[in-house]
């Protein structure tokens, strides 16, 4: 039984098959022709969706809904709604100000859109949950400061680190509360997803956020619940830190090397997940593509305990299902997989012709900033805002141009410009904020210096 297979990952026991969790996401609403608005507002929809899901692609563990904003918008955030993304924040509580919120704005079970999301995890449970693992994904403390604080809260790091520290323990209370509802509504999995983890220095973490992450892991624990700690990005340098804060998994996307990651996991006995290309891979590749990516997975990991195989990250809505299939396939029945793509040299962007921009002879500053999705990727989103927001004091002398990993011609730009780690910010053709967000003096300062 694959909820049976999940569990035996994260409890570290000898595994008879590998694992599959496909983050179906708003993807699970395209299978029924819902948009992602329709799908996040619709009880009726989701476990429609999710039903869909789990007909289709055979996971052995499954999310109900990926959606990190639902906290802020309980919190006082404006969201943005998208057809096929999930809604993004557009504006920040606490921005301008130093203040805590109160205990009493802590979500309950009738907050926001809590009462339609509980009642698809009960009834998702009562049809599913026999058979499939479900997770309940909740917003991190440390992206959700971001989304109450905006991009103030970089430099806050640096100038006002007991406020940080504040902020973040009440944001853990936030997840802590979130955790108990999902747990309480049938949730196997808490997944705390904090995409901006990978943005911050390994010793930050430690310094500033670990605390509460560490507090969020030790109460799912005593829920009896499992968990996993999703990061996007290039999380390479901080996996070991986030080892430390004691979730039961991990998952990361396609910009972490997964056999050297696992390698650190393994030291801490944690269960690492992923990291299936979303948008080379799984949106613009073929069947073979995917199968292929998905035995390279599985065979370069030498422990096959402690492991799961899933997308690096929500899916993404346009995904074609045969290429899910695909996925699903290698992982059930990888040697007749393998023997089908042994031969099979993967598709390309190569071809694809984009014109690189003349910095030389540019009268502005050129800023480029190479993002996942700024509308799905909280860490992309904060690369860009911390761009926006300080571009009224650069304009005279620089501009900024925002290139997609899901458009062809972006992704075909991306590798000609040998850009490995998505986010990234290239100032006048060279890399200079990789995985990392600056806060504003920081920005200006790195652009001042290109001024010719």
């Amino acid at each position: 039984m694959g909820k049976e297979l999940i569990f035996k990952a994260l409890r570290h026991e000898p595994l008879e098959s590998t694992p599959w969790v496909p983050f179906a996401g708003v993807h699970a609403g395209q299978l029924k022709g819902y948009s992602a608005m329709e799908m996040l507002q619709n009880a009726d929809y989701i476990v429609e969706s999710l039903k869909e899901t789990y007909k289709l692609y055979m996971p052995d563990g499954l999310p109900v809904i990926f959606d990190l904003q639902v906290e802020a918008e309980i919190l006082g955030c404006e969201l943005l709604w998208a057809r096929d993304n999930p809604p993004s924040v557009v504006s920040h509580p606490l921005a301008g100000t130093t203040e805590i919120p109160c205990l009493c704005t802590l979500p309950t079970a009738e907050s926001g859109r809590l009462p339609m999301i509980l009642d698809a995890m009960r009834r998702t449970k009562a049809e599913l949950g026999d058979d499939v693992a479900l997770y309940g994904l909740i917003c991190g403390p440390f992206t959700l400061a971001s989304h109450l604080r905006g991009t103030d809260i970089f430099m806050d790091m640096m100038t006002n680190k007991p406020y940080v520290k504040a902020l973040m323990e009440f944001c853990g209370q936030v997840s802590c509360r979130m955790a108990e509802l999902y747990i309480e509504a049938g949730m196997d999995i808490v997944a705390v997803v904090d995409p901006l983890v990978s943005q911050v220095s390994p010793k930050m973490i430690a310094n500033l956020l670990s605390d509460s992450f560490t507090a969020v892991f030790d109460y799912i624990r005593s829920k009896g619940a499992f968990s996993s700690f999703f990061v996007c990005g290039n999380a390479t340098k901080q996996i070991e830190v986030m080892c430390k804060m004691r979730p039961d998994g991990i998952s990361i996307d396609e910009n972490v090397n997964l056999a050297a990651a696992k390698e650190v996991s393994d030291q801490y006995n944690i269960t690492m997940g992923g990291n299936i290309p979303l948008t080379t891979t799984m949106l613009h590749g073929n069947q073979q593509d995917n199968m292929k990516a998905v035995i390279d997975l599985i065979d370069s990991v030498a422990d096959k305990t402690n492991f799961i195989v899933s997308p690096g990250c929500d899916m993404p809505y346009d995904t074609p299902k045969e290429n899910t299939v695909a996925c699903a396939q290698a992982v059930k029945n990888t040697e007749q997989c393998r023997e089908m793509v042994k031969n099979y040299e993967g598709s390309a962007f190569a071809d694809i012709e984009v014109e690189i921009p003349d910095y030389e002879n540019s009268e502005k500053v050129i800023i480029e900033l190479f993002l996942l999705d700024p509308d799905q990727c909280a860490a992309c989103t904060y690369m860009l805002a911390s761009v926006v927001d300080a571009y009224e004091e650069m304009k005279d002398y620089a501009e900024y141009r925002v290139y997609k990993y899901f458009i062809k011609e972006d992704i075909a730009r991306t590798m000609k410009m040998g850009i490995a780690n998505l986010p990234t910010m290239c100032i006048n053709g060279k890399q200079a904020f990789i995985s990392l967000i600056p806060n504003k003096d920081e920005l200006l300062a790195a652009v001042k210096a290109c001024v010719k």
